[in-house]
């Protein structure tokens, strides 16, 4: 364990907090072991000065989480929408203010949430049933995915996931090119915190023509949240609920489930896939 940790690189720590924790083995304790906790911290979003929503995630790669937030909430059409981020730390989280367009600003009064949002929840703090459902365009027919890639990235991700193997509390969300490799990989203790600073970094750097996975269930807001970046493919290591599947459907989106070594369910749109696992 000790050589693993110590091919981490030194960011990854960071996300973590170490403590003194009873280990309980086969009828044995040792109340001397040390555990790495992932860090979940409150981060505050504002627009314009004006308070949106605080969510609970890791404090890092936050300008990403910015950037996918807003795209994924609808509040912006482009990353350059955004004209600056200014990050704040304070006692009790982050303070992130993004300052946006001006035409993005009147967004703001139909989508301002009312609640924190837990760790993880993609909806949390949304005050009407109507405003869960956003209106998205079906993403185009321009992308395939070769099955085949899928076995050597799940391959690599125990690797790759870095922060889950010091906490073993963190979600993941990969972007897989059309060569099949790793592209970028993003951990959060919250799934869609992960997805969003995915959605960000594929925006930043303009990422075109691959997949993405995600180390849960493909749910409605990891759905919704992939559409509305222009993902065309969705991969998940879990299954899909009806409601994500019925909206993939309607989004023209291919959503597959079950991503293991050897297999995986096509729940939605299938004519993307090619080759075999």
């Amino acid at each position: 364990m000790l050589s693993t940790l110590e091919a981490l690189p030194e960011s990854i720590f960071c996300n973590a907090s170490e403590r003194s924790i009873v280990r309980y083995r086969k009828g044995k304790s040792d109340c001397c072991e040390l555990d790495y906790i992932i860090e979940e911290t409150p981060v505050a979003i504002a627009f314009n000065g004006v308070a949106y929503t605080v969510m609970m995630c890791t404090p890092n790669d936050l300008e990403q989480f910015a950037i996918g937030f807003s795209l994924s909430e609808g509040i912006i059409d482009h990353h350059r929408d955004i004209h600056d981020i200014e990050m704040t730390p304070t006692c009790d989280g982050i303070n992130i203010d993004v300052t946006i367009a001006n035409r993005c600003v009147a967004r703001l009064q139909q989508k301002r949430r009312s609640l924190a949002g837990l760790t993880g929840c993609g909806i949390c703090g949304e005050e009407k049933l109507e405003t869960v459902c956003r209106a998205l365009a079906p993403v185009p027919s321009s992308v395939t995915f070769d099955l085949s890639y899928l076995d050597p990235v799940l391959q690599q991700l125990l690797r790759k996931q870095q922060l889950n193997q010091l906490t073993g509390s963190a979600h993941a969300a990969i972007y897989i090119d059309n060569q099949g490799q790793v592209a970028a990989i993003f951990e959060d203790v919250g799934r869609h915190i992960a997805l969003d600073k995915l959605v960000g970094c594929i925006h930043q750097r303009q990422l075109k023509g691959g997949a993405v996975l995600v180390t849960s269930r493909a749910s409605f807001e990891m759905v919704q949240k992939a559409a509305a970046a222009g993902v065309e493919v969705l991969l998940a290591i879990s299954s899909a609920t009806k409601m994500a599947v019925d909206l993939a459907e309607k989004l023209n989106l291919t959503l597959l489930g079950h991503c293991r070594n050897g297999r995986a369910d096509a729940y939605a749109h299938p004519e993307r896939i090619t080759g075999m696992i």
